[in-house]
């Protein structure tokens, strides 16, 4: 099985947001990556001071296939694990026959916004306002992504961790694909999605609406629920949990790719 793991951001956040589940991974032996989405491969501070107009040019396609030559450049074929809109591009990049296996975490469901859950009304009023860069505010994370955490590790996490997210695509994302391109592939590498029980972002129904359309693929689908977990769940206490079943999933399920795989996804776009 691989020893490679690649870690994708989601929105609003930089692959610092990786910096706890990437030292546990090395210290097992791992070989590990956490590549920024394209414009964004900069310190927080300089993410921050990107203009809108520099940020709006990028499409979720251009973050996918980024990603895609990330993982077919390392020696083996890696397991894929990504937060929030990361873990839509896992499923994107699966679809496409990339990686040995995936882990969503917390994921934006393939098919854009399946229910309609609080994040989900409230993302959708901001949608006709951003232009360019969408900015996510103190009160914001604190709502959507880290109401679980004490007020003083909140205002911390915020100052560390968050930056505008490009408003396109967000928009891609949300809206979803159409189509086709909506439909789970027949035969993909194994994939695991993760919930927490109190997300209000990626809450636990649209996480299994997410794995019941995953599950119409022949390949493995599973699904985990953490209970007491917010978005943040790969940095709040308790982290180091769903850090150790993400690689113990793929560790014991994850499949090397095959050669004419491999030599056909350089210069493809996984299309899901």
């Amino acid at each position: 099985m691989t020893a490679a793991v690649m870690l994708i951001h989601g929105a609003w956040l930089t692959p610092r947001a990786w910096d706890r589940f990437k030292a546990r991974y090395e210290a097992q032996g791992m070989t590990v990556v956490a590549p920024a989405w394209p414009l964004m491969d900069a310190p927080v501070e300089g993410v921050r001071g990107l203009s809108p107009r520099a940020l709006g040019r990028l499409t979720l396609e251009a973050v996918v296939e980024a990603h895609a030559a990330h993982a077919v450049a390392m020696v083996e074929p890696p397991i894929l694990i990504g937060h929030g809109l990361g873990g839509l591009v896992v499923q994107r990049l699966l679809d496409g026959g990339c990686g040995a296996c995936g882990v969503a975490i917390a994921s934006t469901p393939p098919l854009g916004l399946l229910a309609r859950p609080r994040a989900a009304w409230a993302l959708r009023r901001l949608l006709a306002r951003w232009n360019g860069a969408a900015p996510l505010s103190p009160e914001g994370f604190a709502d959507l992504f880290a109401h679980t955490l004490p007020e003083d590790q909140r205002r911390l996490a915020y100052a560390e961790h968050v930056v505008p997210a490009p408003a396109r695509v967000l928009r891609q994302a949300l809206l979803g694909p159409g189509g086709g391109a909506a439909r789970a592939a027949r035969r993909r590498p194994p994939l695991l999605l993760i919930a927490g029980d109190e997300d209000r972002m990626a809450p636990p129904a649209m996480v299994a609406a997410a794995a019941r359309h995953q599950r119409r693929a022949a390949s493995r689908t599973d699904l985990q629920c953490f209970s007491g977990r917010s978005h943040w769940l790969c940095n709040e206490p308790g982290w180091e949990d769903v850090a150790d079943f993400a690689l113990d999933w793929a560790l014991a399920n994850g499949r090397a790719a095959s050669p004419a795989t491999r030599a056909a996804l350089p210069g493809q776009a996984p299309k899901g």
